[in-house]
Parts: structure tokens; C-alpha cells; sequence
């Protein structure tokens, strides 16, 4: 659905509840954080605000840009933004073709903040208003272990450092009980163990093994734009994550993370750079 802020257009998705507004009129770089705010005020449900416009530079692969308001990276904002473009382009010219053919997977390929080189994303239209998509993750730029503390409470825990943004995993049970008792003390946290990193932005995800499956729950703070939500879904945190299992266990990862607004999936080789996570994308 279109919406409109003092004649500022922009349309809301909603990835695995990740729920994401993309702005299509050209706001300066300046403004945007404030506009963003603005946005997630009229819609309390939005956890992120993007700002999208098409590139026409095939010359260099990209087929249009997304640039967060906090000038982070976001997985799930670059899936919403390959939908919002495949949307633009199919009411911009005359659609030929069986239905089957009009709901073929198709590829865009992004240039998105705090990421060096181009993002693909692979989608297809299951349903009316429902997109399937694919995104290709770039690989870590490494992953290590710091040691962090909270109160009295210190540990070392594993930080996966990818462009954009960082995320620290926590399955040890005294500093998961501590942080996911106590909301306060978490925000306060991810605010602090940010800035001793110097990180673009910062995500606790909090994991748990359950059965067959992963249980994972994403806090996730943002500098640039002083958003520190508890998301429904992260797909940056859930490749840091396989990215670590991969690490840890020494071989290919496929690994299932059930997250407050569903599931995402993500495969994870060593021997190939990134990782590919698979979700859905609704508008």
C-alpha cells in the first residue's frame, strides 16, 4: 500500500515482520533520519526506514540503490527493495505473457549502504501481494571473540564483523537471562558494547537450539539513525549466525532460525564466500 508524509511517497513492507518502509521521493541524506523517524512515529509497527531509486547502470550491474537511514546494511530492507523495484518495473511497461511467465523468479541486483560491492536478490510472486526471495549475503569480514560485560557479569562471545553491521551471538545462559530479562539493561548494553567496537551498527541475537531448529531473537541498534529495536526478524544476524555454526563446526551449514515474525533459512559453505538466506517478503 502507498503512503504519503507531506507529499513524501513511500510504501511498507513486511519481511518475516521485519516490517520496513522504503521511501521512493528523493530526500536528501541529511534529512533522512529525521524523516525516518517521522514515519515510524505515524507507523509504530515500522522497525526501519529505507530510501530507494533506480540506477539504470548496467554498465555496472546495478539495477537500483537502497540506502538505509542510518546508513547501515539490512538484508531484509534489500529483499523488500528488489520487490519494490519488481513491482516498478512491471507498471511501468506493458506486461506480456502467460501468468506463469509474469511470476518467473527474477534477479535484481542492489547497491546498498554499508556494503562495498553489489547485493543480488533472487524473487519470484507465489501470491497476490506475497514475493518468495532469495538474497545473496556478502561474507564476513571476520569473526572473533571479545570479551564484554554487563554489571558484574563479564564473558567472551563470538562477533561476526560484516560490512555495515556487526552482531555478537549470545547462548551462554547467564548473559542470555540476564539481557532477556531485562529490556532496559539490553538497550543500555547494545548501545555500550557498540561503541566499544566503533560499529556501524550493532545486533545481540540471542539464539537458542531447540530440537532440530534454532530458536533466534534479534536486538538490533542503529547510530545513525538512535533506533534500538527488538525485530522480528534480522536477515544480517541470522547469516552472522550460520556464518558462525559454520566456523564452529568446520563445514556447510543449512540452518533453520525460527524468529518472533517466522522463519528464515540460511545456507552457509566455507568453501564459498557469503551466505544465501531464503524468506518471504509481503506488501
Amino acid at each position: 500500500m502507498e503512503y504519503r508524509i507531506d507529499g513524501i511517497k513511500y510504501n511498507i513492507f513486511d519481511p518475516t515482520g521485519n516490517i520496513t518502509a522504503l521511501v521512493e521521493t528523493p530526500v536528501a541524506v541529511e534529512a533522512q533520519p529525521g524523516l525516518a523517524e517521522r514515519i515510524m512515529e505515524k507507523h509504530p509497527h515500522v522497525e526501519q526506514v529505507g530510501f530507494v531509486r533506480k540506477l539504470y547502470d548496467k554498465e555496472n550491474g546495478f539495477d537500483m540503490e537502497l540506502r538505509m537511514a542510518g546508513g547501515e546494511f539490512c538484508g531484509n530492507a534489500s529483499m523488500c527493495a528488489g520487490v519494490w523495484y519488481t513491482e516498478q518495473m512491471t507498471k511501468e511497461g506493458p506486461v506480456r505473457g502467460t501468468e506463469a511467465d509474469r511470476n518467473q523468479a527474477k534477479k535484481v541486483v542492489l547497491r546498498v549502504s554499508g556494503a562495498k560491492g553489489p547485493v543480488e536478490v533472487r524473487l519470484s510472486k507465489t501470491a497476490e501481494n506475497l514475493y518468495s526471495t532469495t538474497i545473496r549475503m556478502p561474507q564476513a569480514l571476520d569473526i572473533t571473540k571479545r570479551s564484554f560485560s554487563v554489571g558484574n557479569l563479564t564473558e567472551e562471545l563470538p562477533v561476526v564483523r560484516l560490512e555495515g553491521i556487526s552482531h555478537i551471538i549470545i547462548q551462554s545462559d547467564p548473559m542470555y537471562s540476564l539481557l532477556m530479562g531485562d529490556c532496559k539493561t539490553a538497550g543500555k548494553t547494545v548501545r555500550e558494547w557498540c561503541g566499544q567496537l566503533n560499529a556501524e551498527g550493532l545486533g545481540l541475537m540471542f539464539l537458542q537450539k531447540e530440537s532440530e531448529e534454532y530458536v533466534l531473537t534479534p536486538l538490533v541498534y542503529v547510530p545513525g539513525s538512535g533506533t534500538v529495536f527488538w525485530e522480528n526478524s534480522c536477515a544480517s544476524g541470522s547469516c552472522a549466525v550460520a556464518m558462525y555454526l559454520t566456523t564452529r563446526f568446520g563445514k556447510k551449514v543449512d540452518v533453520t532460525l525460527r524468529e518472533p515474525g517466522g522463519v528464515l533459512r540460511v545456507v552457509c559453505d566455507p568453501a564459498v564466500p557469503g551466505a544465501w538466506l531464503e524468506g518471504r517478503v509481503r506488501m
